[in-house]
């Protein structure tokens, strides 16, 4: 059974159906920022009226469009859509995914943006009517001075107290989806594994067995932690984020950690290997120390006393075991 593709070329459009296009294209731009506008007014409210701003701007142009299709060609608008031209940008769906980044929204908002001026300078190549082009033109304008224009709504609306809410706001949502499942992954990875990796060492002095069992301990408690942390919580009700980010963070920072000790057992030479082996364990404590310190606040005499010490019991239990 074959396939076949009713999309249509740019270029075939009529003047007409260019309009049409323009007119559900504005449509869903709005609707998109008003998404990004209820995604943002919990936590963002600012930044949630100026994407109500530029929604409003897409409504102007969308009635300014129609205006037109009216003089010109009637009250009937073809449906047409951006998935009904072949070639024709199209918009990621990120609208439909949950805890967006302000950042990631400000971002795909700009990108809007630049499609869709390359839109009405191409559509403005189609048309002879000195009236149309003219609107094309001037939307195209418009489009590329949007930046101006989210410029003078954030001016009007993030004032020095709402910037700062937002700041901490969005710092809140990185410690929690990002850097607290990678540290309690990372911390895990490094302590848990070190009685295995050690008491395999020094039970057999055979630095590629050694490295093996590391290997598949770091991996396995890498997609452990990663498949717990994205199951205990969708982080609807918690505000921890996406559980996904959450999930591979956690997965990815538990494996770093038991690989960062094991690797040095890929050395041929058992002492040198285990010499490496443990200066590498305390760097990675200390380096979770200072991840502590600088991101969770927690002073670092503390932060580091508590984890080299747990490190330390933890690698002379395996060292041990493996000499019994």
């Amino acid at each position: 059974m074959g396939f076949f593709s009713y999309s249509r070329r740019f270029d075939d459009l009529s003047e007409q159906e260019v309009l049409a296009l323009a007119i559900s294209s504005e449509e869903d731009d709005a609707r998109i920022y008003r998404s990004y506008a209820e995604t943002l007014r919990k936590d963002f409210p600012a930044s949630a009226q100026v994407f109500d701003g530029m929604a409003l701007e897409e409504d102007g142009h969308r009635k300014r469009l129609i205006a037109l299709h009216q003089e010109r060609f009637g009250d009937v608008i073809p449906l047409i859509r951006r998935e009904h031209v072949a070639g024709f940008y199209a918009r990621k769906p990120v609208w439909l995914i949950k805890n967006l980044s302000v950042e990631r929204i400000r971002e795909e908002a700009e990108n809007m943006e630049r499609s869709a001026e390359q839109f009405y300078l191409n559509a403005l190549k189609r048309t002879t009517d000195a009236a149309t082009r003219k609107l094309l033109g001037d939307l195209a304008a418009a489009e590329a001075g949007h930046q101006t224009t989210a410029q003078k709504l954030e001016d009007e609306h993030l004032n020095e107290d709402a910037e700062a809410d937002e700041s901490r706001a969005a710092k809140r949502q990185f410690l929690l989806t990002w850097v607290q499942p990678g540290l309690a992954g990372l911390m895990d990875g490094s302590v848990s594994t070190l009685a295995p990796i050690f008491a395999t060492a020094f039970a057999t002095q055979d630095t590629w067995t050694t490295f093996l069992v590391g290997l598949a301990a770091s991996v396995g408690a890498g997609i452990s932690m990663g498949f717990t942390e994205a199951a205990s919580d969708d982080g609807q009700l918690s505000g921890r984020g996406s559980p996904t980010k959450r999930g591979f963070a956690s997965g990815i920072m538990t494996t770093v950690g038991g690989l960062g000790h094991a690797l040095p057992y890929l050395i041929t030479d058992f002492w040198t290997a285990t010499v490496v082996a443990i200066i590498v364990v305390f760097v990675e404590l200390w380096a979770i120390a200072w991840i502590q310190n600088k991101y969770m606040e927690t002073p670092f005499f503390r932060a580091a006393f508590q984890v080299v010490l747990g490190g330390a019991l933890v690698l002379a239990a395996g060292v041990l075991i493996g000499n019994s």
